[in-house]
């Protein structure tokens, strides 16, 4: 059987706060195959986020082994983890986190770059394109609505083909037709890249969207479950 893409196992993230150390993440065993949804839900609190950041390489585990499409991230420095999130990671945040003096073109085109992609362009017009924003290339993100923003933020996050997609939140800072929107968008090109896609969420209906929920509490994982179709996944016909 072949490794899955995303495991770890017992996580622990400690931070400093001024009253001392906080333990973050308690002790996390999680295996997440190809192709898998996975819907992240737990209150304010429960290091939903953390988890995503330590899957990301942004955060650093304190003990235990992280290992993300074969790769243990323990010990690899700033710069071999940031090649390896080019390479393999797309992140949408709540907040877009585009470059506000990049038109949108230019702010999908960045990851491409980086990775040395004659044509950055010319994919980056592509994605944009996928997601309905061919018409609004060279617009700044200041010009652009909330959801437009949110829609170029996705367009980058796939525009280097990794196979995993990260995303926070992704319509907390949209009005609810927006928000639904995106979703639509976001598990339609998860489908159309069979990407493995964490989603961290407060929505339960958009949770059980995905194919299994994981439930957090106090830093530790409390359930962990299958959603069948008729929960309320919608799945291609056959």
């Amino acid at each position: 059987m072949a490794d899955p893409l995303i495991a770890l196992s017992n996580v622990r993230l400690t931070l400093q706060s001024r009253a001392g150390a906080v333990e973050i993440l308690r002790g996390i065993d999680l295996a997440v195959e190809p192709g898998e949804a996975i819907g992240l839900v737990g209150p304010s609190g429960s290091g939903k986020t953390s988890l995503l950041m330590v899957l990301a390489g942004l955060e650093a585990a304190t003990s235990g082994e992280v290992r993300i499409a074969g790769q243990r991230l323990n010990g690899l420095g700033e710069d071999e983890l940031a090649s390896f999130r080019r390479d393999n990671i797309g992140i949408v945040f709540q907040a877009f986190h585009l470059i506000p003096t990049m038109t949108a073109l230019e702010n999908v085109a960045v990851p491409l770059e980086f990775r040395g992609e004659r044509d950055a362009f010319g994919l980056a017009k592509i994605q944009l394109e996928r997601v309905s924003l061919g018409h609004r290339l060279d617009h700044y993100p200041g010009q652009l609505s909330g959801g437009e923003q949110q829609r170029v933020a996705i367009a980058r996050a796939l525009a280097a083909g990794g196979r995993i997609l990260l995303a926070d939140e992704p319509t907390g800072n949209l009005d609810q037709e927006t928000g639904a929107q995106i979703v639509e968008l976001l598990f339609e090109l998860q489908r159309e890249e069979n990407a493995t896609l964490v989603l961290v969420t407060h929505d339960p209906a958009l949770a059980e969207r995905c194919s299994r929920v994981i439930h957090m509490a106090d830093g530790r994982i409390v359930k962990d479950r299958q959603v069948a179709p008729a929960e309320g996944r919608v799945d291609e016909p056959a």
